[in-house]
């Protein structure tokens, strides 16, 4: 029996750059409190994971071992940099709510670590398979935790256009006087991260157990 590699919506739990590898916690534990904060920074690291993974393809066979990581660097900070100056210009109000943790998405661990295990020893093409798999992954973590602790926190859900701030929906679901305040603050994000973290390693650690159980079955059957 062949042992399948998981398709890409399995990917997003099996290999989820945040549940199951634990990286790029920081900025979602910093900015998960709203569903806007949520989709702004699911884009920036997607667009800065993939061009950076595409960059790197390429430099990959002439930038010298030696300096590979500072050189990787320099290229997140860049994108980094056009990122938060684009959102600066055009979304003023998700760049205030967002502060600091823009800036540090150049040392978030999953853009770094793509670059160096997949982007600088594979071509472009499988580097962008991979940026769109682990920027899948970030987004569905902070979405999921952005939700349950807005939900919690407001009784309700909202998201607004970046752009202009008009709320694109808008509805309450929870009396306030029922809602949990603990969720907004930092001890509801480790709270959240937690029971999530464990749903997503109980999923993974059924599966691994049903593989390793067909393989078993598999070699008995030769």
């Amino acid at each position: 029996m062949e042992n399948k590699k998981p398709n890409f919506f399995q990917s997003l739990i099996l290999e989820n750059p945040v549940f199951v590898l634990y990286l790029g916690i920081c900025s979602i534990l910093g900015v998960s409190t709203s569903l806007d904060n949520a989709i702004g920074m699911s884009i920036i690291v997607f667009v800065v994971l993939l061009f950076s993974n595409i960059i790197v393809s390429l430099l990959r066979k002439i930038t010298p071992n030696e300096i590979r990581i500072p050189v990787y660097i320099v290229i997140i900070a860049t994108l980094v940099s056009v990122a938060e100056m684009f959102i600066k210009a055009y979304a003023p109000s998700l760049y205030t709510s967002m502060g600091a943790f823009i800036s540090l998405v150049v040392v978030n661990c999953i853009i770094l670590g793509r670059a160096e295990a997949c982007a600088s020893k594979n071509n472009v093409w499988v580097s962008i398979k991979d940026a769109c798999v682990m920027g899948a992954g970030y987004a569905v973590a902070i979405l999921s935790i952005s939700v349950l602790r807005q939900f919690f926190t407001t009784g309700g859900l909202s998201f607004s256009n970046p752009l202009n701030m008009a709320k694109i929906f808008e509805f309450t679901l929870i009396p306030e006087e029922f809602t949990i305040a603990l969720f907004g603050k930092p001890v509801g994000a480790f709270i959240t991260f937690g029971i999530l973290a464990a749903v997503f390693a109980a999923y993974k650690n059924s599966h691994d157990q049903k593989v390793a159980a067909a393989l078993k079955k598999a070699k008995e059957a030769k």
